[in-house]
């Protein structure tokens, strides 16, 4: 696994401070070379002071706070890494409408946006043509499961696909559909932690829904 984004947080961390105390620096500098060139029949005031000051607090009071959330966004970064290498090995749940042969029969999962009286699922073939059909009858809202007898339809580690069709009266429902597969291997990409699984291949670490 590329380890990069967990060894930059100190050196990220040392250059954001240094920023800030650069900005506060210049800010005094310049307050000096101000008040050293002033008019002197026309000095400046407290209020005027004061002002100059609120300013240089309030510019190291925004760098603290960027460097702050920064420092955040990158130990939230290593804490999801840490936690995606223990998922090698292991089926996660993602958005897909692939399904793979196993021991004669295939699973899957979707969720439903709402209460069905009726869910269709259709499986469909490699060229696309659906190869077998079943009524799964009505059901609640949220993530349901299935499990299709292939039988002599499908030969085994055939990969498929499948399509679920709900309605509530004559209202359409709203389906996502997930696919099981298990993790290969876990790696970054463009700062963005990546999941390299067994059939459906390389997939965001954020898409994963649930973990077996």
């Amino acid at each position: 696994m590329d380890v990069s984004a967990i060894n930059g947080t100190a050196a990220a961390s040392t250059t954001s401070t240094q920023n800030a105390a650069d900005t506060q620096d210049r800010f005094l500098k310049l307050l000096v070379a101000q008040m050293n060139n002033q008019d002197p029949l026309n000095p400046m005031d407290n209020a005027q002071v004061t002002s100059q000051m609120a300013q240089i607090q309030q510019v190291t009071s925004l760098s603290t706070l960027d460097t702050s959330i920064k420092n955040l966004g990158l130990q939230l970064g290593q804490m999801q890494a840490m936690q995606s290498i223990s998922l090698v090995g292991r089926e996660v749940a993602v958005p897909s409408d692939k399904i793979r042969v196993t021991d004669g029969a295939a699973e899957g999962s979707y969720e439903l946006g709402g209460a069905a009286s009726n869910v269709k699922l259709e499986i469909l073939g490699p060229a696309g043509n659906v190869i077998d059909t079943q009524q799964l009858g009505a059901q609640g809202s949220g993530r349901q499961t299935f499990s299709w007898n292939a039988g002599t339809l499908a030969a085994e580690g055939a990969d498929l696909k499948y399509r679920i069709t709900a309605t509530n009266g004559t209202a359409a429902v709203t389906s996502t559909l997930y696919a099981f597969d298990k993790v290969k291997s876990v790696y970054s990409e463009d700062s963005r932690l990546k999941l390299d699984l067994e059939r459906l291949g390389p997939v965001d670490y954020t898409t994963v829904s649930s973990v077996n």
